[in-house]
């Protein structure tokens, strides 16, 4: 049988005592105070954090969230309707990994394989803030990656990458997600990514020049609009389905288990055009992510950063950092912020402990 949980948001009781400063009622004539409202810890508002370890914009991993708030990254916010998990990443800081990347995440402690996986992930989110910096030409600015599924083994590449990007002075934003192929060989600096939009445009739609704007798409998601997604791999197919109001549902399938870029043939032309002019022309392995690992995150994973266009120009954004200073950030609009309402996680018996990767890359510090 498998484990099931399923998150539900504004759970949380307010609990008003007497002898409070902030806030007071009239009894008997008489004003008595309460107290203040005590923290809401996320694992009250999305009660699922036992499945997850805790990665933090500035590279640390806070382990299993239980009773856990960390004001510049993680912490509970209410919109004035709803309780809502943020999760909160700079645009330049401390990294987990080898990423050139920021990120407050969520990382399943266990992986599964695809050829046996019965495994599921959903939530309900809204993009709050990506990057107000960054060069239009570099596909990555002024984007954030909502959801995932990472190798834990051999390269750690990404089968699932789940992004919404909008550019400054653009109501709307695009969602779209990535499928990164698992490189054949040794050489994984020649990986790729093929990118399917989902509303709005896909990561190929890009500036002409540095400060230079595609058209907003016209079905495209505001910041502050709620959507939704659900993922599921089931013996080695992929299951995604993206859900909005006012939006049109949209589901798509992939084979975890065999490729569709063995070949230099079966490269598709968005590739040819984002990824060939830098180097990055590998083909798959045949058996793709078969005998490897896999694993959720859910989060912010700020995919806009500082480092010069010049390194590469899909992933490096050249974007304001204040060498690192975090507050900074924070005040000119530098970072990204997502706000979960629910989520849900459905883990397999056939699901093994995912330790290895942590191990591999918690004392990892890149700036």
């Amino acid at each position: 049988m498998k484990k099931h949980i399923i998150a539900l948001a504004s759970l949380v009781t307010i609990f008003c005592f007497t002898n409070c400063k902030n806030t007071t009622k009239k009894t008997n004539d008489a004003l008595i105070e309460n107290d203040p409202e005590e923290t809401v810890y996320a694992s009250e508002v999305i009660p699922f954090f036992d499945d997850w370890k805790l990665i933090l914009g500035d590279g640390s991993n806070a382990g299993v969230a239980n009773n856990f708030e960390n004001k510049d990254f993680f912490y509970v916010a209410n919109d004035g309707k709803d309780d809502w998990v943020v999760f909160k990443a700079p645009n330049g800081g401390n990294t987990h990994g080898s990423s050139n990347n920021t990120r407050t995440e969520l990382a399943q402690i266990k992986k599964w394989y695809p050829k046996t996986a019965n495994d599921k992930l959903t939530a309900t989110l809204k993009v709050m803030n990506v990057s107000s910096t960054g060069d239009a030409r570099v596909a990555a600015t002024h984007a954030v990656v909502v959801g995932q599924i990472h190798s834990a083994d051999a390269f750690e590449n990404e089968p699932l990458k789940i992004f919404y990007k909008k550019y400054p002075g653009h109501t709307k934003g695009s969602v779209f997600w990535h499928y990164e192929i698992n490189t054949a060989g040794d050489d994984n600096s020649k990986r790729w990514d093929y990118s399917t939009a989902v509303w709005g445009n896909d990561f190929s739609v890009v500036g002409e020049t540095v400060d230079t704007y595609p058209a907003e798409p016209e079905d495209g998601i505001a910041l502050g609009e709620e959507f939704s997604y659900e993922v599921v791999v089931k013996d080695g197919i992929m299951s995604l389905k993206f859900m909005s109001d006012g939006h049109d549902t949209k589901t798509y399938t992939k084979n975890l288990l065999e490729s569709e870029y063995p070949t230099q043939a079966d490269i598709p032309e968005q590739t040819k055009k984002l990824f060939f002019p830098i180097g990055q022309d590998g083909v798959e392995r045949k058996e793709a992510y078969a005998g490897e690992g896999c694993f959720f995150k859910l989060g912010a994973y700020n995919q806009t950063n500082g480092k010069s266009p010049d390194e590469n120009m899909n992933w490096c954004s050249g974007a304001e950092t204040h060498g690192g200073d975090i507050q900074k950030q924070y005040a000119d609009g530098n970072y990204a912020e997502v706000w979960f309402k629910t989520a849900g996680i459905e883990v397999s018996d056939a699901a093994v402990s995912n330790e290895g990767y942590f191990s591999k890359n918690d004392d990892y510090k890149s700036k």
